[in-house]
């Protein structure tokens, strides 16, 4: 009997222990790794009208009626912009080493350009204090998607390259106003998603586009303006980072890097032209961005198949580009097949970036589904996927050092789900666990150079197109009751996590 009772003790802590991380805690991370969570300025501040902030993209596209599909926009989002204090506090009992947040361009410069908004630096060095303050590091991206709405109206933003110039006094003003205590900069969030999503499909902000016979969109190329966008993107990119490597570097001595979007694409059969294909839209998405940093110049497949159409690098641009980063940010979240295309049906109706790569790519095969689906009809949960990846970067860019800048999954945002069931976020646990796992694999077993890992968010958040019927936080956000946020398990789950071992 008593070995009975032994036995079944044994087997119940083997469960609770499996709930709890499957083995792995913070200790089994290398020393210095760091663990924070991340966040945007236009999902969670609010206050859009507040303290002198200009107008930015997001507020015209997110009160253009059909743009987000439950009709919300983000005028107070979860309101972090008065309950920031509150947050860092989540953080800090988490046992959290630092916040991912990106400055509001509209709140430094409410025209663009031009004249500076104390009120608005005033707000950031609060912010930054208060993190610092609680023991928690600042990883600030510049860029967003906030766009303000002045350089819009007044010369199509990202299309024109007078904007590398106003992104350039943006940085240097946020370098010299933060970088004395943000050691941890991004240039850019996603370039490919919204350059992708803005000027090829029109699904975000400014919403240009011009495939499927112009149905979508009243204005835009989506076969020449993505391009344009991403070109001007890298500039812009390049011109920050030797601003701050040349006025900066030596005195505040912290590091640029860049959050690139990566679905990891595997060949839908074993046949050499699927597995061509494969590549192809990894060129088309990491590659786009990433090849002109690495290697001062796009990927070859991508010159070959969009021609002139492509915009091209003079010597000193691709001189100024080539080595501009310090470490490689990368937001993750899902896996996906890749076919090669063999008609030429989506070219036609869409011709544009996407079909420019030859590719097809869909989330199941044969009827079957990847993985488990989250909430968002793109995210399959396929953790094995995040080891390709980073096996990927490292053996194509040459070990680069890595940052995860994103990696989560939602639920959906219903009102059939009761508060106390919305916290018992299983899957997210179990989520977080094995793409943890597959992470220190990478590190250990592989030898990928990755020093951090950022969740995907703190909070229930406004998810651009998605508005609040997608819930990606580790806490929940009550948006019936004066948004009181309410730890989730997997907050919980983090917490036992980062403070066990």
């Amino acid at each position: 009997m008593k070995m009975i009772v032994v036995l079944c003790l044994g087997i119940l802590l083997l469960v609770v222990h499996g709930c709890f991380g499957e083995g792995i805690n913070r200790k089994s991370f290398p020393d210095g790794f760091v663990f924070g969570t991340a966040s945007s300025a236009y999902q969670y501040e609010g206050a859009v009208k507040e303290d002198g902030r200009g107008p930015a993209i997001w507020d015209k596209f997110a009160h253009t009626f059909g743009k987000v599909t439950d009709f919300s926009n983000a005028d107070v989002a979860v309101d972090q912009y008065h309950l920031y204090e509150g947050d860092i506090q989540l953080m800090k009992d988490m046992g959290m080493d630092a916040y991912r947040f990106s400055i509001s361009w509209p709140r430094i410069f409410p025209n663009g350009s031009g004249e500076i908004n104390q009120a608005g630096i005033d707000h950031y060095n609060r912010l930054i204090n208060s993190l610092l303050a609680h023991g928690i590091e600042p990883y600030v991206t510049l860029y967003h998607w906030d766009l303000p709405q002045a350089l819009a109206d007044k010369y199509n933003g990202w299309l024109d390259t007078r904007i590398i110039n106003d992104f350039a006094t943006y940085a240097d003003t946020c370098f010299q106003k933060f970088g004395d205590r943000v050691k941890n900069w991004m240039t850019f969030n996603e370039p490919h998603t919204f350059t992708v999503q803005g000027y090829d499909v029109g699904l975000q902000a400014p919403g240009r586009c011009s495939i499927l016979l112009r149905l979508f969109c009243r204005a835009g190329n989506s076969a020449t303006e993505p391009y344009i966008v991403g070109h001007n993107v890298l500039l812009s990119h390049a011109a920050a980072f030797d601003i701050y490597k040349r006025k900066y570097k030596a005195k505040q001595n912290g590091r640029i890097g860049l959050a690139f979007d990566a679905i990891w694409y595997e060949p839908g059969t074993n046949k050499t032209e699927d597995i061509e294909a494969a590549q192809r839209v990894q060129d088309f998405q990491l590659g786009w961005f990433l090849d002109p940093i690495m290697f001062g110049d796009y990927p070859s497949s991508m010159k070959t198949r969009v021609g002139e159409r492509l915009p091209k690098f003079s010597k000193v641009q691709s001189a100024l580009l080539k080595g501009s980063l310090d470490f490689v940010g990368v937001n993750h979240y899902t896996t996906w097949y890749a076919w090669h295309n063999s008609t030429n049906i989506i070219g036609v109706l869409l011709n544009d970036s996407l079909s420019d790569s030859g590719s097809l790519t869909l989330p199941w095969k044969n009827g079957k589904a990847i993985g488990d689906r989250a909430n968002s009809i793109w995210l399959y949960i396929v953790p094995e996927g995040f080891r390709s990846l980073l096996n990927y970067i490292k053996n194509r860019y040459g070990n680069p050092l890595v940052i995860i800048t994103e990696n989560g999954m939602d639920d959906p945002n219903s009102p059939f789900i009761s508060l106390k069931d919305a916290l018992k976020d299983e899957k997210r646990v179990k989520y977080h666990i094995e793409y943890l796992r597959n992470l220190l694999a990478a590190i250990k077993e592989d030898g990928c150079n990755v020093k951090g890992y950022f969740a995907w968010s703190l909070l229930d958040n406004w998810e651009w197109g998605a508005g609040f019927s997608s819930r990606f936080g580790l806490f929940f956000v009550d948006y019936n009751d004066n948004l009181k946020r309410y730890a989730k398990n997997s907050a919980i789950w983090f917490k036992n996590f980062l403070n066990s071992g």
